[in-house]
């Protein structure tokens, strides 16, 4: 009899019966179960691992900047050196002034998104602000991720950039964007009217292939094409002032993009507005748009209630040190009172600017003449303060820096003396004659030794 014959009739005939049933229970079980835990939900998948859920948002983190990593000054290699110490799992790319035409090249080619006119636009702009706003939002659109321009500092893990309480909606959240400016109250003044309403741009993240962003990019490209046929000149000799920049390709061009895609996607009958974000408590989705307060992104602006970076909702921090390019780019300054951005939005010094430019129309040349000659003065004598300043920062800084190798000098000098000291004492202590009855101690000690 074979062995497996043998351990057939050792079965019970119920048993050996009810056997194939049990297996197809068995089975069934398995697949129940597999299937409860594959259409878990990603919210429930998040709870019990821990984790936020990604729902798209690529882990990857875009900058650019004139150099790579490893030619980086000090200053800006710390700064961004906070994203990748605060964010380990996600990727990090800085994109510089001599790979940046490569990748529009790669990603705008006929390979990926196909759009030859982007590249060629892209290759003629001169304007080196124009660029660096035209490439976030072609990486964002290509890749999406994280952007953060190269003197912006993480203050805390990109997980935080979406509230706990959106965790589990992820997947109806397509971009996270802040205020940057609430001044709605300037709407109307001739200068300041055009920027006092904006979402932030130096720091936002998003899912790739958005429409906004793409539509972002063809509005700038529109715009400087017919700046270029008014101005007579070819896109890469144009010319553009401070507010150009902002209302052409900046923050304000941003916020007008983002608000418009808002109207087109929402599903009320209200048009969405800059009311809708006007002094803001607390986040909100609008249009599949997470929309976080002031504080998150542009914290310590000194207006639009924007509070400190010590504040638990601030997430990153501007440091502005890469922001020269308005020196190219000058703002419109009074002969006589200067620029009126310099009142940082406060109300009552914008009024009394406004005043002043308005009466200074109504004097004489004579009369102004007279008070350009006293602003040349004041401002001769603020210029000869600001160099004694500095030389007297200079001195500081120096005496600082020999006070510090003194007293670095002189703790090597405390220690070498202590150990030598020691030493001494050590030594001192072994040549020291002994007494007899120490002499004795010493020989029996010895003695049990042995």
């Amino acid at each position: 009899m074979s062995e497996t014959g043998a351990f057939r009739n050792r079965i019970p005939t119920q048993l050996r019966r009810s056997l194939p049933l049990c297996a197809v229970v068995v089975v069934l079980f398995f697949f129940m179960l597999n299937t409860h835990v594959s259409t878990l939900s990603p919210s429930a998948s998040s709870i019990i691992n821990g984790q936020q859920p990604d729902h798209g948002f690529p882990k990857k983190i875009w900058q650019s900047w004139k150099v790579d990593p490893y030619n980086m000054v000090a200053r800006d290699l710390n700064t961004a050196k906070t994203w990748t110490t605060k964010n380990p799992g996600h990727r990090y790319e800085v994109l510089t002034d001599n790979n940046d035409m490569v990748y529009v090249e790669e990603q705008y080619g006929p390979q990926w998104i196909n759009r030859p006119d982007i590249i060629d636009f892209y290759r003629s702009v001169n304007i080196s602000i124009i660029k660096a706003d035209l490439l976030r939002y072609l990486i964002m659109y290509a890749e999406g991720g994280v952007y953060a321009d190269i003197d912006v500092e993480d203050l805390r893990p990109i997980k935080r950039f979406v509230p706990e309480r959106y965790w589990d909606s992820l997947s109806e959240i397509d971009m996270v964007v802040g205020i940057e400016i609430d001044q709605p109250e300037f709407r109307d003044h001739p200068i300041l009217g055009s920027k006092c309403m904006s979402f932030c741009q130096w720091t936002f993240m998003c899912k790739p292939r958005l429409p906004v962003m793409l539509n972002l990019v063809e509005n700038i490209m529109t715009w400087l094409n017919s700046l270029a046929s008014k101005q007579r000149v070819h896109l890469s000799e144009l010319q553009l002032d401070f507010d150009e920049v902002i209302s052409g390709t900046g923050p304000s061009a941003f916020t007008i993009a983002l608000l418009k895609e808002m109207n087109r996607i929402s599903s009320g009958g209200k048009e969405i507005t800059w009311d809708n974000f006007h002094a803001m408590d607390e986040s909100k989705v609008v249009s599949r748009v997470l929309v976080l307060d002031v504080e998150a992104f542009a914290a310590g602006q000194g207006h639009s209630d924007s509070g400190n970076h010590n504040a638990r909702g601030a997430l990153v921090k501007h440091h502005y040190h890469a922001s020269n390019w308005p020196s190219k780019h000058p703002r419109y300054a009074h002969p006589v009172y200067g620029e009126v951005e310099k009142c940082n939005w406060d109300l009552a010094c914008v009024e009394k600017w406004d005043h002043d430019v308005e009466a200074y129309k109504s004097l004489s040349i004579e009369e102004q003449n007279k008070i350009k000659e006293l602003r040349r003065i004041e401002l001769e004598k603020q210029r000869e303060q600001q160099l004694k300043d500095q030389e007297q920062a200079i001195k500081l800084e120096q005496f600082g820096e020999a006070v510090r190798k003194a007293e670095e000098e002189q703790k090597r000098r405390d220690e070498l003396e202590r150990e030598m000291k020691e030493r001494m004492r050590v030594e001192d202590q072994a040549l020291k004659p002994l007494h007899p009855e120490q002499a004795g101690a010493e020989k029996k000690e010895g003695e049990g030794l042995i």
